[in-house]
């Protein structure tokens, strides 16, 4: 498997591909399954982390997204910090989803919905969306993804994006802000370890 090939899709790993990590999400130790095939599967990558650490703490209710959820680092951060708020972890990789739904339903954290991009309801609006976005697929599907799913914030809803610095992280916040227009503040609200993260939301 290519390097980039963790963006796309796999088939749900099979028993003896499955890892196990403990990690730390949300302030908790807590153990999860991990596979080859998905991005960062040996631990919280770097930039994951910083948004983690720097992004405010989730509304308490409401539909939260995860966006490009990997094996779900985010995600079980999410659902652990709000477990009011209806989860949604999504991702193109099939075998992402179904690690997903094994670290949830292992934490019993029964308000997470693991799904592909086109099985969301379409009006689903989000309090917050959370990302650490595949910034290496290319500029014009990262684009198109942020397109979709951006304006699906909720009245009064944010996004929180982490972006390495050498990734172009500064011509996005640009871009985004020229695309999304006046009527929303697109602002670097942290910069750490080389990643910046930025704030989307209404102005």
């Amino acid at each position: 498997m290519s390097g980039h090939d963790h963006y796309f899709t796999a088939q749900p790993a099979s028993p003896v591909e499955l890892r196990t990590l403990t990690v730390e999400l949300a302030g908790r130790r807590v153990e999860v399954q991990t596979a080859g095939g998905v991005f960062s599967p040996d631990h919280v990558d770097l930039g994951t982390q910083v948004l983690l650490r720097t992004a405010p703490p989730p509304p308490p209710a409401g539909d939260l997204l995860d966006l490009g959820c990997g094996w779900g680092p985010v995600t079980i951060a999410l659902a652990l910090a709000s477990p009011e708020a209806r989860v949604w972890a999504v991702d193109v990789n099939e075998r992402a989803l179904d690690l997903v739904r094994r670290n949830a339903a292992a934490l019993g954290l029964d308000h997470v919905t693991a799904a592909l991009p086109d099985d969301v309801p379409a009006d689903v609006r989000f309090t917050t969306i959370r990302s650490n976005p595949p910034i290496r697929i290319g500029k014009e599907p990262l684009h198109a993804l942020l397109r979709r799913w951006l304006p699906r914030r909720a009245p009064g809803g944010d996004a929180h994006l982490v972006v390495g610095k050498n990734l172009g992280a500064d011509s996005l916040q640009r871009w985004l802000a020229d695309e999304l227009g006046p009527a929303t503040v697109v602002e670097r609200t942290a910069s750490a370890k080389g990643f910046r993260v930025l704030q989307v939301r209404d102005a």
